[in-house]
């Protein structure tokens, strides 16, 4: 930057409500976007938004920690947007009493299958152990992933960026895995997407219809819970 621009740009920075600006700009530019290709996967808003962000920290060299002083007014806002998730659910009550059973079992297949599945394949590639046990959680939605991390023996900011990274690819390959293997059904499409990507799988199933983006929703919130409770005893006996 120039001293001009980089002077404007300390002047900003000490604001509190920059980083809730950004964040909002970048959002609303990636939307932007989303909407200009079609709504294809691969112009993914929260992929967009955050490649954006972290490329303006990098090249203005802001701490993390100076940008989110200000965003942590949108992490807030995270708790409630998570339980108005349950009016959209609350619509699909009939239906999700006669799947009771199989999303029951979905579930802990899935949770496990997650959690294990990406262990297995650290374990291959020669990744140490502190590194498998942050892999475990990523399908997890982040605060309860780093949560797990931590408990296990995982590094939590690892798990973060593990966890981001898992919910963009889920957001992006869900429609092909979908197309290819001929699933239709809006209610599995949506449990599975949100079992295997969390928070950004769910907004990704939003977009597609209510009830996919309503059982994803459900099985992000079953799927923190399943794996809170399965990861601390599974994976000693795993990794013994």
């Amino acid at each position: 930057m120039t001293p001009r621009l980089g002077e404007i740009w300390v002047y900003l920075a000490a604001s509190p409500l920059l980083g809730l600006t950004l964040t909002l700009l970048a959002y609303q530019g990636a939307c932007h976007l989303h909407r200009r290709c079609g709504g294809h996967p691969l112009a993914n808003p929260v992929l967009l938004a955050v490649s954006a962000l972290v490329a303006l920290l990098w090249m203005t060299d802001t701490p993390y920690r100076t940008y989110f002083d200000g965003a942590q007014f949108v992490h807030f806002l995270l708790g409630p947007a998570t339980v108005a998730l349950a009016i959209p659910l609350y619509a699909q009550l009939a239906r999700l009493k006669r799947m009771a059973l199989p999303l029951l079992a979905s579930l802990v297949i899935g949770s496990l299958t997650a959690a294990l599945s990406a262990v297995a394949v650290a374990s291959l590639l020669g990744a140490s152990k502190a590194t498998q046990l942050s892999l475990a959680p990523k399908s997890v939605t982040t605060p309860i992933a780093m949560g797990i991390a931590e408990r296990i023996g995982g590094l939590p900011s690892l798990t973060a960026v593990l966890v981001i990274t898992t919910g963009i690819l889920g957001a992006v390959g869900a429609r092909y895995i979908y197309r290819a293997l001929k699933i239709e059904d809006d209610a599995v499409r949506g449990f599975a997407l949100g079992i295997a990507s969390h928070g950004i799988g769910t907004a990704r199933a939003f977009q597609e219809s209510e009830q996919m983006g309503a059982f994803a929703a459900l099985a992000m919130g079953l799927n923190g819970i399943m794996t809170a409770l399965l990861l601390p005893v599974v994976m000693p006996l795993v990794l013994g």
